[in-house]
């Protein structure tokens, strides 16, 4: 795709005086729910992602962990970041992406300002749809997941219905580790890429390599973050380092080490969710994740062929 859209032009206000980047809260915060405004039923919501972007695959995995592909659909958009956010296949034919199903929209922008004409936000995925209020519910992957992994027990099969990724016996352990990962670790990458002083990437990128180290020493000699059992730590970790030696390593300058090469239990963890596990791997895709990453400080827009292959067999 050609396009004279800059990395400052996407994360234009983004950046605090000294460098480091900032990332908005997100707007949308509502929740299906029975009794409230967006009940669940099935064939209601729809979500619209890009496969590059780690915090949209995280409501892919759970969607499909809970077995709800006939309930919720699911819209990819091209790969390329712009003012206007994620375009659709209409105006941008990536292969993988589609058209806007409901309204045929160019890009994300006008699905944002048809649920709220005055939004003067950023346009980000995911984005949670309620085709029937014709409005976005949510557009924060870490309420959206949870919103999942319970709003639509009641309709479905009772293997799925038992699926648990938030069990209240885990919660503090849960959202304890989700805070420093997320802070270090999942927004750490985009801290250290998106810094625009030495200063504020020195102090991102050291701190996400503490972080990292101090999860080959949990994962050591385990398969789970936490208790056990896969919860939703490990989906939150996984977007993240899946796409850590194809796209962070290189793209964002977290090239300390890599994954497969300096962390041998993170590395393990990893591999036995992408294979064994489709919601993982037939939820990953390295093709939109490294276009969409190499579109980003990078004003010849080329996109490396490695590493090769993009995760190692089990």
């Amino acid at each position: 795709m050609s396009t004279t859209t800059t990395t400052t032009d996407v994360l234009k206000g983004l950046n605090k005086p000294d460098g480091s980047f900032n990332r908005p809260t997100s707007s949308f915060r509502d929740v299906i729910e029975q009794g409230g405004r967006f009940e669940p039923e099935k064939g209601r919501y729809h979500l619209f992602v890009s496969l590059g972007c780690p915090w949209a695959t995280r409501t892919l995995i759970v969607r499909k962990l809970k077995g709800l592909e006939d309930f919720i659909g699911v819209s990819v958009v091209a790969p390329h970041l712009g003012e206007n956010g994620w375009p659709f296949a209409k105006v941008d034919p990536f292969p993988g992406a589609d058209r806007d199903p409901f309204y045929d929209s160019d890009n994300l922008k006008q699905i944002y300002l048809r649920a709220a004409p005055n939004y003067t936000g950023r346009f980000t995925v995911p984005v949670l749809w309620d085709t029937k209020n014709e409005t976005i519910v949510n557009n924060e992957s870490s309420e959206i997941i949870r919103v999942f992994n319970t709003a639509f027990n009641h309709l479905l099969p009772a293997d799925k219905a038992a699926i648990d990724l938030y069990p209240e016996e885990l919660r503090s352990e849960i959202d304890e580790l989700n805070g420093w990962v997320y802070d270090t670790v999942n927004n750490g990458v985009y801290k250290s890429g998106f810094a625009r002083s030495q200063q504020a990437y020195e102090e991102a990128v050291y701190k996400l390599f503490d972080s990292l180290d101090r999860l080959e020493k949990i994962l050591t000699g385990k398969d789970y973050l936490v208790g056990d059992r896969l919860t939703e730590a490990d989906v939150r970790l996984f977007v993240t380092i899946i796409r850590f030696d194809v796209a962070y390593h290189g793209a964002f300058k977290c090239n300390i080490r890599t994954i497969r090469d300096g962390y041998p239990a993170i590395d393990l963890w990893l591999r036995k969710l992408y294979w064994k596990n489709p919601a993982f791997s037939e939820t990953c895709d390295f093709v939109h994740i490294k276009e969409g990453y190499y579109q980003l400080n990078n004003p010849h827009k080329v996109v490396p062929v490695g590493p090769i292959p993009a995760i190692r067999p089990l």
